[in-house]
């Protein structure tokens, strides 16, 4: 799984044929037509509303893609970083710094495994703390 270059629509379009789900009751839920269906499945993004919409009838969170993709690709800053700063609160519910869910400690393993990356570099690109990176290869890499 690719989560860099995120196609919504055709990772939606896999999910219906993985499901095998009538066009009619995808209409008929999404309240759109044939065509309409047919440019979601070409369309890179989409609004939320329907992407919701999407997740519930295909019983698939797509919004965890885009999840994963912030892990991987623009992690978090470190809120107490930089000294005199004040942090401010936030309206918006607050979610731990890194959840990194099987897929991509799997992602970031395959990379290591396949020499595509170093561990260094992992642990550079991706802000994983080396402790974490090193307990991963031990518990799921056979390989280490």
């Amino acid at each position: 799984m690719e989560f860099k270059d995120i196609h919504i629509g055709q990772m939606i379009k896999a999910k219906v044929v993985e499901k095998d789900i009538n066009i009619t009751r995808i209409c008929n839920f999404l309240k759109c037509n044939a065509q309409e269906m047919d440019q979601m499945y070409k369309s890179e993004s989409l609004d939320t509303t329907i992407l919701l919409r999407w997740s519930k009838l295909l019983e698939y969170d797509f919004f965890r893609l885009y999840t994963q993709h912030l892990i991987l690709y623009a992690p978090q800053s470190n809120q107490s970083y930089g000294y005199g700063k004040t942090i401010q609160k936030s309206v918006l519910p607050q979610f731990r710094k890194n959840i990194y869910t099987k897929e991509i400690i799997d992602f970031i393993l395959g990379e290591i495994n396949s020499g595509a990356i170093t561990r260094s570099q992992v642990i550079e690109k991706y802000k994983i703390p080396k402790s974490t990176l090193y307990k991963w290869l031990n518990k799921y890499n056979s390989n280490t």
